[in-house]
């Protein structure tokens, strides 16, 4: 009870505290897992907000009081003999290694430094070490986490979830330069090299000197990426050190259980290591649990990294814009970690920042070859030269964002592909309007082509690209539930891919036109005469993409109609009336399109009058007829997909159009009629395009 005894009035009664453990206890056994109890004073919002108390996980306070083990500093551990500086044995300066490198990774994946690298104490003071091998390793790491920072903040595509900048007051730049850090490993390396050599069966000296090798390739790697002179980028040199490199790690892979470990498995402290040590540094927020990744985890992260690496080197022999975008997009759809990520946004901007105007000028005459920047006649006027060249300066800063948001996280994508959409906008407004003066100028003139909405065009292709990326990342970060899909499939299905074939097919049209024009010049004929015959040498540049592109919005027509007549069969659970409203959903699926001129949004309800359940009666089409149509767009999604080079992506999707194919066509001869379970949808085989599953 709660108040003074000795007051007693009517005013204030006694407040009365009941013990409520149990009957909460009972109460929350009707609820099954997942669910959550609803209340005017306890919603979704306070129930985000709390915490659960003592919890280690959510009350990351608890980490900080659990014992009673006294916290020394590096001085204070000296002189209580607690941490040696000499006379370590190989197993101890491995398993510091080890865990130093664990810790390494921890901070690259989005924790701090004062949670991470800087609990250990052999970092704090690395010159006071007297052992040559723990000194170097120590002033190497320093080094390391002097490029990685540089590294980041200079591609500036990380967001608070990726990576923390602070350095807690930590000075990350020893008094050593590169070539002397890379020089004193080296030195190291020989050494233990040579000890390797006259004790033929020691493991250990074998596993120590692998791990120095490791490092000090590592950053001969990152300091050949960021050369200053970006005309030599020394890619050959890195292919050859980074196949080292992996050699390497394999062999220190075999060798993760040589070093020393804590005697403690519940904490994470062994010589050298104080978890706690710069509690006091952190910032007076609510602290974030941190959790060291293992070694073995650490060393599987450092060779997955160097074979993004290697992939990263392949950008230097990209020359035009078109294949840079589609190199980017495909990296970035392998999730790869924040330095590899880093790394390919500066090792594209610093060659090709320069002259991106000039990149993006190629990559329009590249796409669609329009007569503005082709006709002497067009060129050669001084105020269609200067609408040119100020449309193709306007460009670059859109396609250099659209560049760096491949960078980003494949979460923050999404959102950034929302606000690109606003910038290609209102370079679509230009286009049309630069294309119109040039169309105008071009008839004015006798030997020039028309110049008919050629970067327009252009810029359109682009647009649907990123719309597409849009809605497919949905599928991606599984935002979507499954009753949501037949309009985000119905959406790709109905407009964007086929809006995004037209345009490469219009491309194609221009670039053909133009070879012939060309060949008609070589002969010597004028444009007037009749046209002889003429061999085509390359048919549809964009042929294999047509046909990919053809494939893919076959398979959202089946998904769809495969959709669609589960909805009919009342097979899909649809949310309840009072609590849901499906136009509200899909303008918030579809907000960012909301401002674009072409391709124009489809509003609410002319999507309505074109799926309603009305138009399917009146048209006397069932469940059955729609299965058949699923089953038609499967199989010529698969035809397509068989007619075109084939690699893993398409591998995949043959499988999920045959396996969709036998399910609508089971489906469609009446099995499972009876039967109200909804369909599963299994997106393990693609990000995108699921398999249709039958409970």
């Amino acid at each position: 009870m709660d108040g003074d005894s000795s007051v007693q009035s009517t005013s204030r009664p006694w407040k009365v505290w009941t013990e409520i453990t149990e009957p909460f206890l009972e109460a929350v056994n009707d609820l099954y897992l997942g669910e959550l109890l609803h209340d005017e004073i306890f919603g979704l919002f306070e129930a985000m907000s709390a915490i659960e108390m003592m919890d280690p996980k959510m009350d990351a306070g608890m980490l900080c009081n659990r014992g009673v083990r006294k916290i020394v500093s590096f001085d204070q551990a000296v002189q209580d003999k607690i941490l040696k500086l000499y006379n370590f044995e190989d197993g101890e300066i491995i398993g510091i290694i080890d865990s130093t490198l664990a810790c390494l990774v921890s901070w690259l994946e989005g924790h701090s430094l004062a949670q991470t690298v800087f609990i250990n104490l052999y970092l704090h003071k690395p010159y006071m070490i007297e052992d040559r091998t723990l000194k170097a390793f120590c002033l190497a790491i320093y080094k390391l986490l002097e490029i990685i920072k540089d590294f980041v903040h200079g591609a500036n595509v990380y967001e608070e979830e990726d990576f923390q900048p602070m350095q807690y007051g930590y000075h990350l730049n020893p008094d050593i330069s590169e070539q002397r850090m890379i020089g004193v490993l080296k030195e190291v390396e020989e050494d233990l090299h040579r000890k390797c050599r006259s004790r033929n069966t020691d493991d250990k000296s074998q596993a120590l000197y692998a791990r120095i090798k490791f490092l000090r390739i590592f950053l001969q790697v990152l300091i050949n990426f960021r050369r200053d002179d970006p005309q030599q980028p020394l890619m050959p040199e890195c292919q050859r050190l980074l196949a080292t490199c992996t050699e390497v790690l394999l062999a220190i892979q075999g060798s993760v259980d040589l070093g020393l470990k804590s005697d403690d498995a519940d904490t994470e402290t062994m010589l050298g290591f104080e978890p706690m040590i710069n509690q006091r540094l952190l910032p007076p927020t609510f602290p974030r649990y941190t959790k060291i990744k293992s070694r073995s985890e650490a060393l599987t992260y450092f060779i997955e990294m160097t074979e993004r690496f290697k992939v990263v080197c392949k950008i230097q022999f990209v020359t035009s814009l078109h294949q840079a975008l589609d190199f980017f997009i495909e990296f970035s759809k392998t999730s790869p970690c924040i330095l590899s990520r880093s790394a390919l946004q500066l090792l594209y901007s610093g060659s090709k920042e320069s002259n991106l105007r000039d990149i993006v000028r190629e990559a329009v005459k590249s796409f669609i070859c329009p007569p503005a920047l082709l006709s002497k006649s067009l060129l050669s006027n001084s105020q269609a030269k200067h609408y040119v060249d100020t449309f193709l300066s306007h460009c670059t800063r859109p396609f250099q964002n659209f560049l760096q948001l491949c960078g980003h996280n494949r979460a923050r994508q999404r959102d950034k592909l929302a606000h690109l959409l606003e910038e290609f906008s209102t370079l679509q407004d230009e286009a049309e309007r630069v294309d119109v003066f040039l169309h105008n100028l071009s008839m004015s003139s006798p030997l020039a082509r028309p110049h008919v909405a050629c970067f327009g065009t252009w810029v359109l292709y682009h647009t649907l690209r990123i719309m597409i990326m849009y809605l497919l990342a949905g599928f991606e970060l599984e935002l979507y539930s499954v009753h949501e899909f037949y309009y985000i499939y119905w959406y790709l299905y109905e407009f964007l891919y086929g809006w995004l074939i037209s345009a490469l097919s219009r491309a194609d049209t221009f670039l053909m036109e133009n070879e012939i024009l060309n060949e008609l010049q070589k002969s010597g004929k004028g444009i007037s005469r009749k046209r002889p015959r003429y061999k085509k040498k390359n048919i549809r540049p964009n042929n294999r993409d047509i046909i990919y592109l053809q494939a893919l919005q076959n398979m959202c027509g089946g998904y769809y109609k495969a959709l669609m007549g589960f909805r009919l069969e009342g097979k899909l659970q649809m949310p309840h009336p009072r609590f849901d409203s499906e136009q509200v959903r899909y303008e918030h699926r579809f907000a960012p399109f909301q401002n674009l001129l072409t391709p124009p949004p489809v509003v609410y309800s002319e999507f309505r009058d074109l799926t309603s359940f009305e138009r399917f009666q009146q048209q006397s089409l069932d469940s059955v007829y729609l299965y058949i149509a699923g089953c038609k767009h499967f199989h010529q999604a698969r035809q397509l997909l068989e007619s075109i080079p084939s690699d893993p992506e398409i591998a995949n999707l043959l499988t999920i159009c045959k396996t969709n194919f036998i399910v609508l066509k089971l489906l469609a001869g009446g099995h499972k009629k009876e039967s109200t379970k909804p369909p599963e949808f299994d997106f393990s085989k693609n990000k995108y395009f699921a398999v249709i599953r039958l409970s």
